[in-house]
């Protein structure tokens, strides 16, 4: 394989040493794989994977910001129609039921600290995956569907971390006054920046409490996430209708504006 065609990995691992000592091993592995980046966060785990289009992530699970499961989530939903994702390899500090998951979900995994033999077997299955070349379609819905189920597994959910929401102290939109607001009158939440937009029927407040904090304390059968920046109350979902290019949107009662769905999520509106 020369170098043109040679495979490219990415590595995002926020521990220095421990990035070191899988590149090391991969380097004696698979001397023919090169290390396009190494990376110490989700967030820029998934802008360099975007910009350098590598063919295989190994991703840490847990890093500060943004995990390696988020990371990858994320990466499905922007990834270009029509290109091949690349193939997923978790790295992970051992926890039964984290494993279990994997396992469940047939996503190939390596334990902290990797080990050489079972680094040979992963490296074996990605050459044998990356030969096959299997329509790039086919392969993202793959990818998708184990990320979904990754998702839903309770070992690598954020646990709740007291009761669940009934009443939110949010900001008025103009930021000069605390209003309390009835989670029961919320259609949507909607990241903004360093904000969460709280959206009831005709009005709008700002939370600083982060999405994915404040999807931990809300009931996951009344609200969906829809995107990774958007929880929606399920029962305030009037239609769900696609674009021109296939992309789903949901209309609302009770409020104007179209919420986008994303590639992730998209299997919620499957009809009955």
């Amino acid at each position: 394989m020369n170098n043109d065609t040679a495979p490219r990995a990415l590595i995002a691992e926020d521990e220095p040493l421990l990035a070191a000592a899988l590149q090391a091993e991969l380097a004696r592995a698979w001397p023919e794989l090169a290390i396009a980046r190494v990376v110490g966060d989700g967030l820029a785990a998934e802008r360099e994977a975007l910009a350098l289009r590598p063919q295989v992530l190994f991703f840490d699970i847990r890093m500060p910001g943004q995990s390696g499961l988020d990371a990858a989530a994320a990466l499905a939903d922007a990834w270009p129609e029509g290109e091949p994702f690349p193939l997923l390899v978790f790295v992970t500090a051992y926890d039964q039921y984290a494993v279990q998951a994997f396992e469940a979900q047939a996503v190939d995994y390596l334990l902290k600290p990797v080990q050489p033999a079972r680094l040979q077997k992963t490296v074996q299955k990605l050459k044998e995956t990356l030969a096959r070349q299997a329509p790039a379609a086919t392969h993202l819905e793959a990818t998708l569907d184990q990320l979904r189920g990754l998702l839903a597994a309770p070992a690598l959910r954020p646990q709740p971390s007291a009761a669940p929401l009934t009443l939110l102290q949010a900001a008025s939109a103009g930021g000069s006054r605390i209003e309390m607001v009835p989670v029961a009158d919320v259609v949507y939440f909607e990241a903004a920046d360093k904000y969460v937009r709280v959206l009831t029927p005709g009005h709008e407040y700002l939370l600083r409490t982060p999405l994915k904090e404040l999807a931990a304390r809300l009931d996951p059968a009344e609200f969906w996430q829809v995107h990774r920046g958007a929880l929606v109350r399920a029962r305030c979902i009037a239609a769900a209708e696609r674009d021109e290019a296939g992309r789903l949107h949901l209309r609302l009662h009770g409020r104007p504006e179209r919420l986008a769905v994303s590639r992730l999520h998209a299997a919620l509106f499957k009809a009955m």
